[in-house]
């Protein structure tokens, strides 16, 4: 398991990240514990969940409930010092989680303090603002995105708000360091300027969705990964399960995430079958696994730190492992190019 560094840390994380969204849900707590044991023992070092998890769906009786499963084995096995543990801050308009409200210095100590109860451990490596209040283009929001209501100076003033805040939580030992989640290449220069200027701690990392589907980072966000240091942490790499081809042809296996979210967060749309059809076909030309390859290639790009996967299963867990092995050929990944150009952004 090859490490990369997290931001200017000092920190390294594994190249592939356990995800826990379904921790307390689809994953029941003695399944999850021996996913986080597997995956240790395997080479991975990283785990991530947040405040919110559980998904699919997130509901008010459940929030907090994955992070509790990690904290129940934290105080079982003692291995905390054995991982990098990051979570997330949920931003503005989550009803079920402080009302919605937004992330302040009111709200970030109180959050964290909660954290850590639930994971049973007395720091947090990587904290992360989940989205920004002022809003975000991801999950599908990119189509009819627009940033003119916004006020910059009111995002900027609560920027150093929260990098105040989160530097009270650095000198109490809560937090070790801070990242960013489904952010702009604006919003993420201007975190960085003001941690420059002396505000807070400086942003490590930015957790947003990317793919062999979802391929937005590519331009701005990648100049701006490489040249300040600030490695991406991909979130469904796997593009939630369409690149294993488990849904092609209208198939809705039992328990799976489309079984539970039909929709697949306004990933279900016509056209992304056309081009999973075309990565199945590069995989299966060049005798690869599809979830490997998919995975692989993450590890090919120039701004990855972490590619952020969850397992329902054991055996998934297993199966998504063995891409560490796997090194794709300058002929496979040109065919993923060609197929980039001919199927872009599909959802």
């Amino acid at each position: 398991m090859k490490m990369n560094p997290l931001g200017r840390t000092g920190l390294q994380v594994s190249e592939l990240c356990l995800g826990t969204m379904t921790f307390g849900t689809q994953t029941p707590e003695q399944d999850a514990h021996a996913q986080i044991d597997y995956a240790l023992d395997a080479g991975i070092n990283f785990v991530d969940t947040a405040e919110m998890y559980p998904v699919n769906p997130v509901r008010r009786e459940t929030v907090g409930v994955s992070e509790e499963i990690i904290g129940t084995w934290n105080a079982k096995t003692g291995r905390r010092g054995d991982y990098i543990l990051a979570t997330k801050h949920s931003g503005e308009g989550l009803q079920i989680v402080r009302d919605g409200a937004a992330i302040t210095s009111k709200t970030i100590a109180t959050t964290i303090e909660g954290s850590l109860k639930r994971l049973q451990t007395d720091y947090i490596d990587l904290y992360q603002f989940h989205w920004p209040n002022r809003g975000s283009y991801m999950f599908r929001k990119n189509w009819s995105y627009d940033p003119s209501s916004q006020n910059r100076e009111e995002t900027l003033a609560n920027m150093v708000d929260c990098l105040e805040a989160l530097q009270a939580q650095v000198d109490k030992g809560n937090i070790r360091a801070f990242g960013l989640s489904n952010e702009s290449a604006w919003g993420t220069a201007q975190w960085l300027r003001l941690a420059e200027e002396g505000k807070g701690p400086r942003v490590a990392s930015i957790q947003n969705e990317y793919s062999l589907l979802c391929r937005m980072y590519d331009t701005d966000l990648s100049e701006l990964s490489v040249n300040e240091d600030v490695g991406l942490l991909a979130f469904s790499p796997l593009g939630t399960g369409l690149l294993t081809g488990k849904y092609q042809d209208g198939a809705v296996p039992g328990s799976s995430r489309k079984s539970l979210s039909p929709e697949l967060g306004g990933r279900d749309v016509p056209r992304v079958y056309d081009a999973v059809a075309v990565y199945l076909e590069i995989a299966a030309r060049h005798e690869l696994d599809a979830v490997q390859m998919a995975l692989a290639w993450c590890r090919t790009r120039p701004f990855m730190a972490s590619a952020i996967f969850g397992a329902t299963t054991q055996p998934q867990l297993e199966h998504a492992l063995g891409s560490v092995d796997v090194q794709l050929s300058d002929e496979v990944l040109q065919e993923i190019d060609q197929a980039h150009r001919a199927n872009p952004m599909p959802y």
